[in-house]
């Protein structure tokens, strides 16, 4: 299953493959039926979780239910137990928006949600995260999860963002990180496919984040809060939901 898994997501196109999960979840959610391990975005539980990762497979990481991964988990448990997310009236912009979020978020009442991404099929807005078509300050709390690891341009992105946050308002900027490199690393002369899977993880990927990712968001204008919610939970509970130890949510406030 592993190496099928990395085939899927290494040939087919992300709509496409967001389009097929539909079909294949109800398969996988009566396959892996049991009680050791728990989604807590919506309560099911399994014997164990999907593989996951475009080179190196992560074992037993992928929920069959909601197809969430240990961050979208970890922000789930973060927004309902440390937020208002759930309760108080925002205006909300989401980027490419995860299929474990987006009914469950265009459901909440509280909410006023938009939807935003290049090609997604699940966007409102089909926008260009550097070229953004919204108003400056329009946006209460905005959710950009693991999309700046594939924008060249990330430093204009990061001031779009900032310019449609509203002052008070807050921006939660996932990436993947390496927290024991110092630099973020990139290099606009790999190009190559392969290359880039190898040295980025991800054929679509144009650099590794390091700890000063944190700091290019404060030299925008944000205030970052570098929180590690996993040290708030018990390792029962990080095994439980499947979550990554030690896992960084950069909340970030205008």
């Amino acid at each position: 299953m592993k190496k099928l898994f990395k085939i899927v997501l290494n040939t087919v196109p992300r709509p496409m493959l967001i389009k097929l999960s539909y079909w294949v979840k109800p398969f996988f959610k009566y396959a892996l039926r049991g009680n050791k391990y728990t989604d807590p975005i919506d309560g099911k539980s399994f014997s164990k979780f999907l593989p996951y990762g475009y080179i190196n497979q992560r074992e037993n990481v992928l929920s069959p239910s909601t197809l969430s991964l240990e961050r979208h988990r970890l922000l789930w448990l973060y927004l309902k137990n440390e937020t208002d997310f759930f309760s108080k009236n925002l205006k909300v912009l989401h980027f490419a928006p995860e299929q474990a979020f987006y009914k469950r978020f265009r459901k909440l009442k509280n909410l006023n949600y938009t939807t935003t991404d290049l090609n997604s099929p699940l966007a409102d807005v089909k926008a260009d995260i550097c070229n953004l078509p919204f108003k400056e300050n329009e946006f209460d709390f905005i959710l950009c999860n693991h999309v700046l690891e594939h924008i060249p341009d990330d430093t204009k992105a990061m001031q779009g963002l900032y310019r449609v946050l509203k002052p008070g308002g807050t921006a939660i900027l996932q990436i993947p990180q390496d927290l024991k490199r110092t630099d973020t690393f990139e290099d606009d002369s790999i190009t190559d496919r392969k290359e880039r899977e190898r040295i980025f993880g991800q054929y679509d990927h144009v650099r590794i984040y390091g700890r000063d990712y944190f700091d290019k968001l404060r030299n925008i204008g944000f205030k970052v809060e570098e929180v590690d919610y996993t040290e708030q939970l018990s390792p029962e509970d990080i095994d439980k939901y499947r979550l990554a130890k030690g896992e960084v949510i950069p909340v970030c406030y205008k």
